[in-house]
């Protein structure tokens, strides 16, 4: 089984953990968008403690990558993934996270 595939499917049972329905093809999608870095431990999460790194998921993410228009939209749907995925879960995947915007702000269409 290659790493890739392994990485999805922790998602795939991470989510089923938090009983998050998920489209398998889009997870997948998101996925691979991340590149290499679902690879490195630091760097495959997302800490909702950290400030800086919420503000680059808005910038970099919603705002370049899926073409959102800053606004407070956009922070209440990063503090709702948050809590959506658990202040104790300290799996807070980063394709996860993303499949969970990408879902919230109806972007599918771009992982197509």
């Amino acid at each position: 089984m290659s790493k890739f595939v392994e990485a999805v499917d922790t998602y795939k049972s991470e989510m089923d953990k938090l009983g998050i329905k998920y489209d398998a093809t889009l997870l997948t999608a998101v996925t691979k968008g991340l590149g290499p870095s679902i690879y490195r431990a630091d760097a495959s999460k997302v800490s909702c403690s950290d400030n800086d790194e919420l503000a680059r998921v808005k910038t970099n993410f919603l705002i370049k990558k899926l073409g959102l228009k800053d606004d407070a939209k956009l922070d209440a749907a990063i503090k709702e993934v948050c809590e959506q995925l658990g202040s104790a879960n300290r799996n807070k995947y980063r394709a996860m996270f993303y499949y969970l915007l990408v879902k919230k702000f109806g972007k599918e269409g771009m992982y197509k």
